[in-house]
């Protein structure tokens, strides 16, 4: 009977917490998809500059590193790699999607580090 107890108790906290975080989806005339989008679209934007400021201090790091011999170059060059790819991935879905994240339905936009124009960014 307890266990009972605690399965419809955490049921019924899943409940209470899936009603509060959908408030959103379910308002007005927003679609259920373009609010998941957009929201996708910042939730993206916000982790990718947290990895360029966490991925910076480990470039610095490795790169000391492997001029004092502890870890291979390999390393330092597979970091810078990696982040230059995420620098592109804005570009990268842009393209797989046929630029349709950019076309004004959402109040977000999936942009990529290199041609960013709000941050300054090299663009043509």
């Amino acid at each position: 009977m307890k266990t009972l107890k605690k399965l419809f108790t955490l049921c019924s906290l899943a409940l209470v917490f899936a009603l509060i975080l959908t408030a959103d989806s379910f308002a007005g005339n927003k679609d259920l998809m373009g609010v998941a989008t957009s929201k996708a679209i910042n939730v993206f934007n916000h982790v990718k500059m947290i990895i360029f400021v966490v991925g910076g201090f480990g470039l610095v790091g490795i790169a000391f590193q492997a001029i004092f011999g502890k870890v291979k170059w390999t390393w330092f060059a597979g970091l810078a790699v990696g982040l230059a790819i995420l620098a592109a991935a804005g570009a990268i879905v842009n393209y797989a999607t046929g630029a349709k994240m950019n076309d004004g339905s959402s109040s977000a936009k999936v942009t990529d580090t290199f041609t960013d124009d709000s941050a300054g960014g090299f663009s043509r």
